[in-house]
């Protein structure tokens, strides 16, 4: 039930926050320091001891776990040293353009995967059908940076095709009106990069949908061929599709970790990897567990969404 999976994901969300502070009261890493900087040592024991009780670090780490859970139900995020604002600022400007990008290549991922799985199950078994399968196996076995730092080089340094960094002219603040050029090169490398499995998916289900009894009876019944893929065998391939998004949904956000930093793009994904170089905390354990509250509930809704699309599947 909805319910069940609702209260999974918190449960799950706090069991992470709370791993998140421990591995923290572990790491050799001093937020202290990193807080000071260089001017580290020029502080007093007396002075460092201050500090860190108005950061709260004089505290164990449990209770600035429950205190952090205390001020969140506020709306306070804490700060984030890396950008010298609140973590709610942050992720207000940044999450917007994260989501831009991954539904741009969510679609893109899509769009591809259901062209050449369609196309492919017109004639099963030739030359198309091969080169799909053979393109499958190639994407899976190449990391995304692969694409993401040749497209930097060939499309952008070399012939110049499209920009390659940021998301808005140098000396501009990105917005809507300017952002289509900058969006192009980024969304087709995060599309391409994850579409190994859907489109083999996408290849499967097609083909077993064009060999199902519906798609028999409808060639018994004169329809054309198109009408055929586009209204029987095209809902019958989404449906596998759907789920798989879903169960995979992580690798889209690693995928958009990796894609707005090689380009620039000024997303929450990449606000992430400068928290973790950073050790801004803050920003970092909200930015975790805000990536696993987005993962499963991806889970849930392609289950939703499957049921919405097969009436006989009644269990979510």
């Amino acid at each position: 039930m909805v319910g069940t999976r609702l209260l999974l994901i918190a449960v799950t969300t706090v069991i992470v926050s709370f791993i998140m502070f421990g591995l923290a009261a572990l790491s050799p890493f001093d937020p202290l320091a990193h807080h000071l900087g260089a001017n580290y040592g020029n502080y007093t024991p007396e002075e460092r001891a201050r500090i860190a009780a108005s950061m709260g670090l004089d505290t164990p780490w449990y209770q600035q776990w429950a205190s952090w859970w205390c001020h969140v139900f506020t709306g306070d995020l804490g700060w984030s040293r890396v950008y010298r604002k609140p973590v709610v600022e942050v992720i207000g400007e940044r999450l917007p353009w994260t989501m831009l990008l991954s539904a741009s290549g969510l679609f893109l991922m899509l769009l591809i995967a259901a062209i050449l799985g369609l196309s492919a199950a017109r004639r099963p078994g030739g030359i198309l059908d091969r080169v799909v399968t053979a393109l499958g196996v190639f994407v899976a076995a190449t990391p995304s940076y692969v694409y993401a730092l040749g497209t930097v080089l060939f499309f952008g340094v070399f012939w110049h095709f499209v920009p390659v960094g940021g998301a808005a002219p140098v000396g501009k603040s990105p917005s809507l009106t300017t952002v289509g050029p900058y969006l192009v090169a980024p969304a087709v490398v995060l599309a391409i990069s994850q579409l190994s499995w859907p489109l083999l998916t996408m290849q499967r289900a097609t083909a077993e949908a064009t060999q199902s009894p519906a798609v028999a009876n409808a060639r018994l019944r004169g329809l054309s061929e198109r009408t055929i893929l586009v209204r029987h065998v095209l809902p019958m391939s989404l449906m596998p599709l759907i789920t798989l998004i879903g169960a995979r949904l992580g690798e889209l956000v690693v995928g958009a970790v990796i894609v707005e930093t090689v380009f620039c793009w000024p997303g929450l994904a990449q606000a992430t990897v400068e928290s973790a170089v950073a050790v801004d905390f803050h920003l970092l354990v909200f930015t975790a567990v805000a990536t696993t509250v987005v993962v499963m509930l991806g889970s849930l809704l392609s289950d939703v969404a499957y049921v919405l699309i097969d009436p006989r599947v009644s269990d979510v």
